[in-house]
């Protein structure tokens, strides 16, 4: 016997914006009929913008009871993917790749730079500034350019090292305009200088 019952949502009174809901109702717009819930990741990003960079239960569940999805399905997918917190976060959240290739490329020391830079202590927290949270998160697929963090919805560190990893912070700290990309100083994901005139130079074109 199939069961297709569950407890009403707990909204606690969260509900969209007049904008967020009209952004809402676009992406749901995008499904077939019957199909609404593959809208549920556009939404609870919606919902995490309006609700100051985070999701707390009655977001989540705000977000079931739009796509009349039971609210433990919803749980689920905010709790898996790593673009949803689930705590309010310090005004810069640095985002290091710990995945193979930025950890073969000594991730674990940026880690440990932006920890004593923030005054974060530990992975997760936020510094009692306000200004940081540092976070771990899975493959941000700049792996040529690896170790790198983000910060931010879209900013890319690369290349870095713990003494260019400090220096970020201490920017972001002081209010100062960063440079995303590579802090080696290399243009996208070509190789160092040095190497490109020897690759250039064995392709016979140097």
């Amino acid at each position: 016997m199939r069961v297709t019952s569950y407890r009403d949502p707990e909204t606690g009174g969260f509900a969209f914006s007049e904008e967020a809901k009209a952004k809402a109702d676009a992406y749901v717009a995008r499904y077939p009929e019957g199909r609404q819930a593959s809208a549920v990741l556009w939404l609870l990003y919606l919902a995490q913008e309006q609700n100051g960079g985070w999701l707390d239960d009655a977001a989540i569940e705000y977000v079931a009871r739009y796509l009349q999805m039971a609210p433990i399905r919803v749980h689920e997918v905010a709790s898996f993917f790593t673009m949803f917190n689930h705590q309010p976060l310090g005004r810069h959240h640095i985002q290091v790749c710990r995945t193979t290739s930025c950890w073969l490329r000594g991730s674990d020391e940026i880690v440990a730079a932006c920890l004593e830079e923030t005054g974060c202590g530990r992975l997760g927290a936020t510094s009692d500034d306000g200004l940081f949270t540092v976070s771990e998160v899975e493959c941000l697929g700049a792996c040529a350019n690896a170790p790198m963090f983000q910060v931010g919805d879209r900013d890319y560190f690369e290349d870095l090292t713990p003494d260019t990893a400090r220096a970020v912070v201490r920017a972001l700290r002081d209010g100062k305009p960063v440079q995303p990309g590579s802090q080696s100083g290399r243009t996208s994901s070509e190789p160092p200088a040095d190497n490109r005139r020897t690759l250039l130079a064995e392709a016979g074109q140097g």
